[in-house]
């Protein structure tokens, strides 16, 4: 089986969950350190499925491995390679797809909750709600074509799905030490944000094992489903 292909745009934004799920289930993957200055590959044939990572960039920056990202995005969808975005990659699938991405009503981070929406059954079964994780100040719209499957209260858009494709604006690739990390770098952050979008540190860790495990037992649902759309 061909890999999948994961694309790391910040050291400390790694696969973390995805990783886990991908090895539990004998699916090979192979990881492009964009941070590090790996190239993005112009084609998606050598694949069985695309997924993209988080980062604190925003998709309308000037970076050299943007256009080249949107370009490998679209050469996916056109053949029916899936792709998967969280937060950031999410964006990047909007802005591939002709959507706009740009600032959110307001900035969102720490644990909230997400409501399912419409058909999206195929994606999670029968939840209506989840407490996924949040750490964005941007948004996508929904492309043309595109099922909105996801809101918050916080963010209209917190999902779509496009055919096979799976487009994330939350995080749902956590586990404790990527809370952790998070946390400690983001300090300032949460200090000059802190408020009723804002989680502080501690409401962020509380009870972080049991809100992790939830987590994974949400993410297993959705990257179970992703898969079974890999190319063989």
């Amino acid at each position: 089986m061909k890999p999948v292909a994961i694309f790391r745009h910040a050291r400390t934004e790694g696969a973390g969950f995805f990783s886990d799920f991908l090895n539990e289930s004998g699916i090979p993957w192979q990881l492009f350190r964009v941070d590090e200055a790996e190239s993005v590959p112009v084609s998606s044939d050598s694949f069985s499925g695309l997924v993209f990572m988080g980062g604190p960039m925003s998709v309308n920056d000037d970076l050299p491995w943007i256009a080249p990202a949107l370009d490998l995005i679209r050469d996916a969808v056109s053949k029916e390679v899936p792709v998967l975005g969280h937060c950031l990659g999410g964006q990047l699938m909007a802005k591939a797809l002709g959507a706009k991405v740009g600032r959110n009503r307001a900035r969102e981070i720490g644990w909230g909750r997400v409501e399912v929406l419409g058909d999206a059954e195929k994606w999670f079964g029968g939840m209506q709600e989840f407490d996924a994780f949040h750490w964005h100040g941007e948004t996508f719209e929904i492309p043309q074509g595109a099922n909105r499957i996801l809101a918050s209260g916080w963010c209209d858009n917190q999902a779509f799905s496009y055919g096979p494709h799976l487009a994330l604006q939350c995080h749902v690739e956590m586990n404790r030490e990527m809370v952790s990390q998070w946390c400690e770098n983001g300090a300032d952050e949460i200090a000059a944000h802190l408020g009723d979008s804002v989680q502080s540190v501690a409401a962020m860790q509380q009870d972080l094992d049991a809100r992790v495990l939830q987590l994974n037992r949400v993410a297993r649902r959705i990257y179970g489903a992703w898969v079974g759309n890999l190319v063989k």
